[in-house]
């Protein structure tokens, strides 16, 4: 496993994280707690030690999972969960949202503490706004309540998780010194943010924290015209309609070019590769729920990146989720 630097706070974590949202068992259809834990304790036998969650990962059933688990590891793991927005509020908000709407201070603090509560920790490595809008970058009780937070010893650092489509919003507050880690989608589809937000984040020593690298599976290239995803699971949604042939149809000319420099990669591997390979990347959070997923993916960091000019091709087949295709039904 190879680490590199989590921005200004100084800490190497693995450059393949753990994904822990398909553990809490929701929005991925169903999954075994055993398997999770399994899953969990081989990554970090591999040499993973940063894992992200979120209250709203199986209502909180993620975090306690983690919780279980770090119990019985002695390492220093970091760990990265979120806050959702109050119940009711728009999410992702408008832009001229208010924070103190959406993340009132009181409520950031209270909410911290039950995610310590589920994590079975005195401090949370990564605290992170589970969305995010322009106009929070002007209001102070957010921030205040995470610099409490910070003095009083219960969390580390302040991240936020960036909208889909909206992953600049949170300039604002990386310019005002207030944001540790961003969490932010990157791959082969969606390479937007590395116009704007990466060299920013790269200036200022942000860490990036790389969500979504397969596309929600699509990258890995195993979907099928006929594919059909169980009852609960939240790419029936994601890839309804029209989406799945289209989206097949783009992987496979990925595929085409892959097969023809590097057949004997695959396409998690590659698709994975094309993320640790942009040196603005501090980790990438493949979701992972099995034993198998979790040595698949922590082999990918082997220090092998892909060069310049394979990065350079792949800017053929970006296509951010706005700028999809008529024949796309979003």
């Amino acid at each position: 496993m190879q680490y590199r630097i989590f921005g200004k706070l100084g800490w190497r974590v693995s450059e393949i994280g753990f994904g822990a949202w398909a553990i809490g068992g929701d929005m991925w259809g169903a999954q075994d707690d055993c398997e999770s834990v399994r899953a969990l304790q081989r990554a970090l036998d591999l040499g993973v030690n940063f894992i992200d969650t979120a209250q709203g990962y199986g209502k909180g059933h993620s975090e306690e999972l983690i919780g279980q688990v770090l119990r019985e590891r002695k390492e220093e793991i970091y760990v990265a969960t979120k806050i959702p927005p109050v119940p009711g509020t728009q999410w992702p908000p408008p832009d001229n949202q208010k924070a103190t709407q959406s993340f009132p201070g009181k409520y950031i603090i209270e909410q911290c503490e039950g995610s310590l509560k589920r994590l079975r920790r005195d401090y949370i490595d990564v605290y992170q706004f589970h969305t995010w809008a322009t106009a929070f970058n002007a209001e102070d009780e957010w921030f205040e309540a995470i610099c409490r937070l910070k003095q009083e010893g219960k969390i580390r650092a302040s991240g936020v998780s960036v909208p889909d489509t909206a992953p600049d919003d949170v300039i604002g507050s990386l310019a005002k010194g207030r944001i540790d880690a961003v969490q932010v989608i990157y791959n082969i589809f969606e390479q937007y943010p590395n116009w704007n937000l990466f060299p920013v984040s790269a200036r200022l020593e942000t860490a990036l924290i790389i969500r979504v690298p397969f596309d929600e599976g699509a990258l890995t290239g195993k979907f099928k015209n006929d594919t059909v995803f169980p009852a609960g699971d939240i790419r029936q949604c994601y890839f309804r309609g029209k989406n799945l042939p289209a989206v097949i149809k783009r992987v496979e000319k990925i595929k085409n070019y892959k097969n023809i420099k590097y057949p004997e990669m695959s396409m998690p591997e590659f698709a994975l590769r094309f993320c640790l390979s942009n040196p603005a990347v501090t980790t990438v959070i493949p979701g992972i729920r099995s034993v198998q997923q979790s040595e698949l993916n922590s082999a990918v960091s082997d220090g092998k990146l892909l060069p310049e000019e394979i990065i350079k091709d792949m800017e053929q087949f970006q296509w951010r989720k706005d700028f999809w295709h008529e024949e796309v039904d979003l």
